[in-house]
């Protein structure tokens, strides 16, 4: 059984926490959290070992992995104090809201060779797998470009501020909402050579973003352009979305299907027809031991599992390493953006950090 500890219980760690103490291969030996009435509940009726402190906790309980899921600022520090006694590690994204702090980590997961893996769930969605398989098989050709949108309802009023809408400990929307289409453009297409035309704009936050818009550009041709709103209440919730269009057809995609129009002479996957074709995420997505919000929550943390049993260190298809990438992307554009929330880099900031007129391109 693996070991596992979650810390962090807001809505993500509680979540965690429930699938986690449910899978049939791991046991939750501790939880940390600074809100005592949650742990008193949580101690009283679960039995659970229960920590106000990350470093008591990481010191006294017998553990081999943690899920951390605390706000953006904490994760960098957190995941280091976690492979420091080489423990393997689920953390929330965003990744880290400083680059080189992630790459610090980075490093120092892969010199010892733990299990590391990052919250971007998206990734086990059957539609967007699917996406993945079909961009691999060369089925639409050479793509030219490439939509990705979220929209949701997130802070729909003037209000005091909280975590999430503070730049220093959640990142505002393009951190928090952003980051989850930038992390899919990424794992279609890889890290872009430079990004365009970002703005980050207010709607109603003081601090920060709640609107984020932008282009990415790659080396070979093709193009991404962002768009991202949390402040869209004609949505009940986050919706993430894709199109992708390439030399021979068309794709789309979201949380519930895949769809795909292949021109006459497209090379066709199994499966598949000249014309639309569409594919539910219902019969691409595998069945899981415990239903929590969608399947690719409980997913994830299986695969987590799996990698650790597997001692699978490398290849995992989340890993810190791929998250990198969308962190570096996020600071290109945040290097790159104009708007009323984007911020103006210190006048003794590195060359490489200021915004250029036209496209920022970022060290590759």
């Amino acid at each position: 059984m693996i070991r596992t500890a979650v810390v962090g219980l807001g809505k993500m760690g509680l979540s965690h926490h429930a699938i986690i103490n449910t899978h049939p291969r791991a046991t939750l030996a501790a939880v940390c959290d600074s809100t005592g009435y949650v742990l008193d509940v949580l101690g009283k009726y679960t039995g659970v070992r229960t920590f106000g402190s990350y470093d008591t906790m990481l010191r006294e309980a017998e553990l081999d992995a943690v899920i951390i899921a605390t706000p953006s600022s904490m994760h960098g520090k957190m995941v280091k104090a976690a492979l420091d006694r080489d423990l393997h590690v689920f953390c929330e994204k965003p990744f880290c809201l400083d680059a080189a702090e992630g790459e610090e980590v980075t490093a120092l997961a892969t010199e010892k060779g733990l299990v590391n893996q990052v919250g971007y769930h998206n990734r086990f969605v059957g539609a967007f797998q699917e996406v993945k398989r079909l961009l691999d098989a060369g089925a639409i050709g050479e793509v030219t470009h490439m939509l990705a949108e979220a929209y949701g309802p997130v802070v729909l009023r003037p209000k005091a501020s909280t975590w999430r809408t503070r730049r220093s400990e959640g990142g505002g929307c393009l951190y928090d909402y952003a980051a989850h289409p930038l992390n899919l453009v990424n794992w279609y297409f890889g890290e872009p050579a430079g990004v365009g035309g970002s703005v980050l704009n207010r709607i109603f936050s003081a601090d920060t973003d709640d609107e984020v818009c932008g282009t990415l550009r790659y080396a070979d041709g093709k193009s991404a352009q962002i768009s991202v709103n949390w402040s869209d209440e004609s949505y009940r919730k986050m919706t993430t979305r894709v199109t992708i269009w390439g030399t021979a057809g068309r794709i789309y995609a979201d949380r519930q299907e895949c769809q795909a129009y292949l021109r006459d002479g497209a090379r066709l996957p199994r499966g598949y027809r000249a014309g639309w074709n569409v594919r539910y995420t219902t019969d691409l997505t595998e069945p899981v031991w415990f239903y929590l919000r969608g399947e690719e929550y409980s997913a994830q943390l299986d695969y987590f599992v799996r990698c650790i049993e597997e001692k699978r260190a490398s290849g995992n298809v989340n890993s810190f390493a791929s998250a990198l990438m969308t962190d570096r992307v996020i600071s290109m554009m945040i290097a790159d953006a104009t708007g009323p929330a984007a911020a103006r880099p210190a006048a003794n900031a590195p060359e490489s950090r200021r915004p250029r007129r036209g496209f920022f391109f970022g060290n590759r």
